[in-house]
């Protein structure tokens, strides 16, 4: 049921920094936790594996918890860190959704930047997930493998190592199965689903557009769906062929619906005080275990 020991990083010795000892367990029958806990570490005495679990030094899965009584299931990793309390990621604008040895996956809130424009000093998804792994660990590094406009929110994914972001930004297109995206349109598209195919180009005052020459810009493929109509407005489902700067909203303008909100492609109105645009799903294939990843956020409660 052990799988490992202390863990170790090249350069640890030279840098001073002494990393956590944690121990790697899984699980192989159904049962509650601090009795697995008990059968697995027979070596240690019963009080020292509850105050284990009372200090936050017991993850199942990942997430760090305290609950004595926690339902296990074949499969389910155990991590028990004999160093100090897990870490545990807290912050209003982003909320961890998955991590693991190779990639973090997050939900971001709309009004944050990706990554930074070197135009302004403020906060972006990069800086808050690149602080929370310094606190883990100084060395620790994070890598960006694609971004969301400031004002969508959503999924996306950074890795933690180089190989893992090449191997994910190299092969994009085989590696991510499926993005899909809801937007609150001004009226109704015409059709119930459809495509919208067009070469965007950007101008010098950084607004994208279109264009069918496809000399002059990149090819963009977006298709919709009509989820719901109300009031004026409709909710569509959106999926990514391809993923260019601002594809969504200028294909949207196009179609003569700009997602509400979306003042910079043509709306008029924004009924929930911001664009309405949300990142939905995120399904790809893990750059290391090889393994289908399927990710899916709350729709935004004033959508």
């Amino acid at each position: 049921m052990k799988k490992g020991g202390r863990l170790t990083k090249p350069g640890a010795e030279r840098s001073g920094f002494q990393p956590d000892v944690i121990e790697h367990y899984q699980v192989e029958t159904e049962g509650k936790l601090l009795e697995f806990l008990f059968s697995a570490m027979p070596h240690r005495k019963h009080t020292t594996v509850k105050n284990l679990l009372q200090h936050r030094q017991i993850a199942v899965n990942g997430t760090p918890t305290t609950q004595f009584d926690h339902p296990l299931s074949p499969g389910d990793k155990i991590d028990v860190n004999l160093s100090r309390e897990f870490i545990i990621f807290r912050h209003r604008r982003v909320k961890l959704v998955y991590e693991d040895e190779d990639i973090i996956v997050i939900e971001k809130g709309y009004g944050l930047l990706s990554v930074g424009t070197g135009k302004a000093n403020e906060e972006t998804a990069y800086d808050i997930m690149k602080e929370y792994l310094k606190l883990k660990d100084p060395r620790n590094k994070i890598f960006v493998i694609h971004r969301l406009d400031r004002d969508t929110s959503g999924l996306m994914m950074f890795a933690k190592n180089q190989e893992a972001k090449e191997i994910m930004q190299h092969n994009w297109n085989n590696m991510v199965l499926n993005r899909t995206y809801v937007a609150m349109v001004e009226g109704t598209p015409e059709n119930e689903k459809g495509t919208i195919k067009s070469y965007l180009k950007e101008n010098a005052a950084f607004e994208v557009y279109s264009t069918d020459n496809p000399e002059e810009g990149q090819l963009a493929v977006t298709r919709y769906k009509i989820l719901k109509k109300k009031a004026g407005y409709t909710l569509l489902e959106l999926e990514l062929d391809t993923g260019r700067k601002n594809q969504i909203r200028v294909h949207m303008k196009d179609l003569g619906n700009p997602i509400a909100g979306d003042r910079k492609y043509g709306a008029k109105s924004s009924p929930v005080h911001r664009l309405a645009l949300h990142a939905q799903t995120l399904r790809f294939v893990h750059p290391t275990t090889r393994k289908e990843m399927n990710f899916v956020a709350k729709l935004p409660w004033r959508f």
